[in-house]
């Protein structure tokens, strides 16, 4: 049997979800703050199945998932998000891979390839805003925005989704900060390289 595609898995997690938290998670997709946004007309009165092309087209396929993955997290939803990132990583690995700009694991920055566990253990999410400020990575606004999200995973969410979207020299900027800031949890991970 052929594995799903992406698509298939978004609209299958969607399908699990109860009405009130299919609901919940269209308004947090439309409240999303970051570029792309989600115009109204895309999501309202839709069926799930809609929303996972959305989602899809939206963000491609290759991103799509992260998307979804940060909202259920937001919403509550750790076990939907956790089965959809199993999901994306063993069965969607290499389809997402073909989409995305570095095709093989070797050729992903580390702070891309290490981001889950980047967004749950980076604790000092204070200083690295501000050494990143000073580097001029982020605005004073992106700043200000991230700074009063009101956990360390929905700062490292933002940044991920914004400012290390940009380009290589933002995430090898981060990447130096993280390893002045977060020495062990650093080290940790290029151990299980």
């Amino acid at each position: 049997m052929a594995p799903k595609t992406i698509k298939a898995a978004l609209a299958e997690m969607l399908d699990d979800l109860t009405e009130d938290n299919f609901h919940r998670f269209c308004h947090q997709l439309l409240d999303r703050r970051q570029e792309p946004r989600v115009r109204r007309n895309k999501v309202e009165g839709k069926r799930r199945w809609d929303i996972a092309d959305v989602l899809v087209s939206t963000f491609t396929e290759a991103k799509s998932v992260g998307v979804a993955v940060e909202i259920l997290e937001e919403m509550g939803c750790g076990d939907e998000a956790q089965e959809l990132a199993k999901y994306n990583t063993e069965a969607g690995g290499a389809e997402a891979a073909a989409g995305a700009s570095n095709t093989s694991s070797q050729d992903k920055h580390f702070v891309d390839k290490h981001r889950l566990e980047l967004t749950n253990r980076v604790s000092n999410v204070g200083a690295i805003l501000d050494e990143l400020l000073d580097a001029d990575v982020i605005q004073q606004e992106q700043y200000d925005e991230i700074h009063a999200l009101p956990t360390s995973q929905a700062k490292m969410r933002a940044l991920y989704s914004g400012p290390l979207r940009a380009a290589k020299a933002c995430k090898d900027a981060f990447y130096k900060i993280l390893e002045k800031n977060e020495p062990y949890l650093i080290n940790d991970l290029k151990k299980n390289n």
